[in-house]
């Protein structure tokens, strides 16, 4: 019997490798894995539905539940996770200090509705004090002028959002202060010139992130993996197929992190990171499933909802395929 042949946009994840290099297969499925960095996967994704599955953004998969054609089901694997504190950038000369200053500031995201931001916003709001519509969010791109919202929004009036101008970007308002701070996922380049006139708000932020962490045991996370609807209705089978050779391909990743005869990343203190990472967070520290992630999941949905990005309070099982949602016992 021939194999269902599924297309995968994806970036190039340790965690992913096996199911591209064929390692790790899925059953019943003949895997066609497309890596490409993660803006072009979700725009084609998001724009055009080109694939049968995709990494993509937690928020822009939210945002597409509330739509009526619902056109993707989720199945709870999470390429990417990111702390998000070390991705507030600021303007030297903004006056901005500490969390507080950024009250009553212009502040560029490149979508208001990408993730990364929907985290800062969150934590900003529930432990520093920063109200979500105390700012003025300014939209447009990052390194190249002319990036729009993927996702159509509909915004509560108290949101400020503004489109940057036509020529503009956030990387170069920043550096001249024409925008007071910037929340992206991307390093910007006016900052990693490193002339002094773009910093990070929290400079020493692998300390504020491990504190977070201990505070709310929460490690944010980014993406998600989507299927098209009608892909998934005609073969259910596949969510629960796809589900087990992520797995798969994530424990060969673990034991990979773990080799001490040879690094295989070129970082000299790989090993005693992924100590620390055991030690904070436990042997499964990027965790795969619901269950696991219910509480990261449900304060996500929180912010999403407080930011006007999604019309009701959504459950995380909602997000998933029921049959990832539990498996056999022998």
């Amino acid at each position: 019997m021939s194999k269902l042949r599924l297309s995968f946009g994806c970036w190039d994840y340790d965690r992913t490798r096996a199911l591209m290099d064929g390692g790790v297969a899925p059953d019943g499925i003949d895997l066609n894995y497309l890596s490409m960095p993660v803006e072009e996967t979700f725009f084609r994704m998001l724009r055009n539905r080109e694939f049968d599955l995709a990494e993509m953004s937690l928020s822009s998969y939210s945002v597409s539940l509330g739509k009526p054609e619902r056109a993707f089901v989720a199945i709870p694997v999470f390429p990417s996770r990111f702390f998000r504190h070390s991705c507030i950038y600021v303007h030297a000369g903004s006056g901005i200090r500490e969390a507080r200053d950024l009250i009553g500031k212009r502040i560029g995201v490149p979508e208001y509705q990408m993730t990364a931001p929907v985290w800062i916003r969150g934590i900003l709001a529930d432990h520093y004090g920063v109200p979500v519509d105390s700012v003025t969010y300014m939209t447009g791109g990052e390194e190249e002028p002319n990036r729009d919202e993927k996702l159509k929004l509909d915004l509560p009036p108290n949101i400020r959002v503004q489109p940057i101008g036509p020529t503009q970007t956030l990387s170069a308002m920043l550096r001249d202060g024409e925008i007071d701070a910037l929340y992206t996922a991307r390093m910007p380049s006016s900052f990693a010139r490193g002339d002094g006139r773009v910093v990070r708000l929290f400079p020493d932020y692998p300390a504020v992130e491990l504190a977070y962490y201990r505070q709310t045991r929460i490690f944010p996370i980014m993406h998600t993996v989507a299927i098209r609807r009608e892909v998934y209705e005609a073969n259910r089978w596949i969510a629960q197929s796809l589900m087990k050779a992520f797995c798969a391909a994530q424990a060969i990743a673990y034991q990979s992190l773990r080799e001490t005869a040879a690094l295989k990343a070129m970082l000299p203190w790989a090993n005693a990171h992924v100590e620390e990472a055991i030690r904070e967070m436990g042997e499964d520290y990027w965790p795969y499933g619901l269950a696991p992630n219910r509480d990261t999941l449900a304060t996500f949905l929180r912010y999403h909802h407080e930011q006007g990005l999604s019309k009701r309070l959504l459950a995380p099982e909602e997000l998933f395929a029921p049959e990832t949602l539990e498996t056999f016992k022998i």
